[in-house]
């Protein structure tokens, strides 16, 4: 309860952005029974008082590793991410394939294209006609609006159609609350691709202006739409061809000369951890005839 309170306290100050006398007052009332209760438990710790304290360390333990190992996972994807000149070095492997359909590709990773993409690519020499890599983030707000849940950003060259999204929710927002969230994503997306189109014909306008040039010529302007025309196309096309959710399922294990606190911490406290949370895709209630996992080892 204390720790909680202390939580709270900085939660008030840096989110909230409570007055100081409020925050103050909480901590005076709040936080001198709290700390009543704690010195009671204190004092008679050796009667039983430390099992709260022990209760409260395992769930600390619990947090401490959790928290350690996927920090250092998400470090080990974000050194050794695909670049775009390896992404288009990939698909212009002449043994790649480009089939027909949409993936949907699932990651931690919010910049870059992540390793086991790669290792993907190496095993089934096949990438889909319209590539989305997903990044699912939970933000420390209580709901985030329909219309600002999904980010959008493109994976040049844009002729190989990858985009990146980050799909964001607030702590009580409900998963496929209204509409099936494939069918959202892709409305979204081929917004973003109209969008996109006018955001850049407004900076060049906005260029040109500056330089005392003539605006845009209409022709050039219906090219542009043409190609956004073409571009949302094939995103319906990709949809109407069938939709593939590929999960990266990555199982880290210590690397070589790691200490025997690290070992324990990473082989054995993770993985039981991580055998006991929900998957993802019960999370989004992912088809599992259209569902296809990927995995790949790290060594951290």
């Amino acid at each position: 309860m204390t720790l909680t309170s202390c939580f709270l306290v900085l939660v008030m100050i840096i989110i909230w952005k409570t007055h100081i006398l409020l925050v103050i007052s909480y901590v005076l009332i709040i936080g001198t029974v709290e700390l009543l209760f704690l010195s009671s438990v204190l004092n008679k710790f050796d009667q039983g008082g430390y099992l709260p304290l022990a209760f409260a360390a395992v769930l600390m333990s619990v947090m401490y590793v959790w928290n350690n190992v996927f920090r250092r996972k998400y470090y080990y994807e974000l050194e050794h991410k695909i670049s775009p000149e390896k992404l288009k070095e990939i698909a212009a492997n002449t043994s790649f394939y480009r089939i027909p359909g949409l993936a949907m590709f699932y990651s931690e990773l919010v910049q870059g294209i992540p390793p086991i993409f790669k290792h993907y690519a190496a095993n089934v020499p096949a990438l889909h006609s319209v590539l989305i890599l997903i990044s699912i983030k939970s933000l420390p707000v209580n709901k985030v609006p329909v219309k600002e849940r999904f980010l959008f950003c493109r994976v040049e060259p844009k002729y190989l159609n990858v985009f990146q999204c980050v799909v964001r929710y607030g702590y009580i927002d409900v998963h496929n609350e209204q509409e099936p969230f494939e069918k959202v994503l892709i409305e979204r997306l081929k917004e973003f691709i109209s969008g996109d189109f006018r955001l850049s014909q407004r900076l060049l306008n906005d260029d040109e202006k500056e330089g005392e040039v003539m605006d845009v010529s209409q022709v050039e302007e219906d090219k542009g739409q043409e190609v956004v025309k073409r571009e949302i196309e094939a995103v319906d096309k990709a949809w109407h061809a069938g939709i593939v959710h590929l999960i990266g399922e990555t199982e880290v294990v210590a690397g070589e000369g790691a200490s025997i606190g690290k070992r324990i911490m990473i082989d054995y406290a993770y993985k039981f951890l991580k055998r006991n949370i929900r998957d993802g895709e019960e999370v989004f209630d992912i088809p599992h005839e259209r569902m296809l996992k990927v995995g790949m080892t790290y060594e951290l």
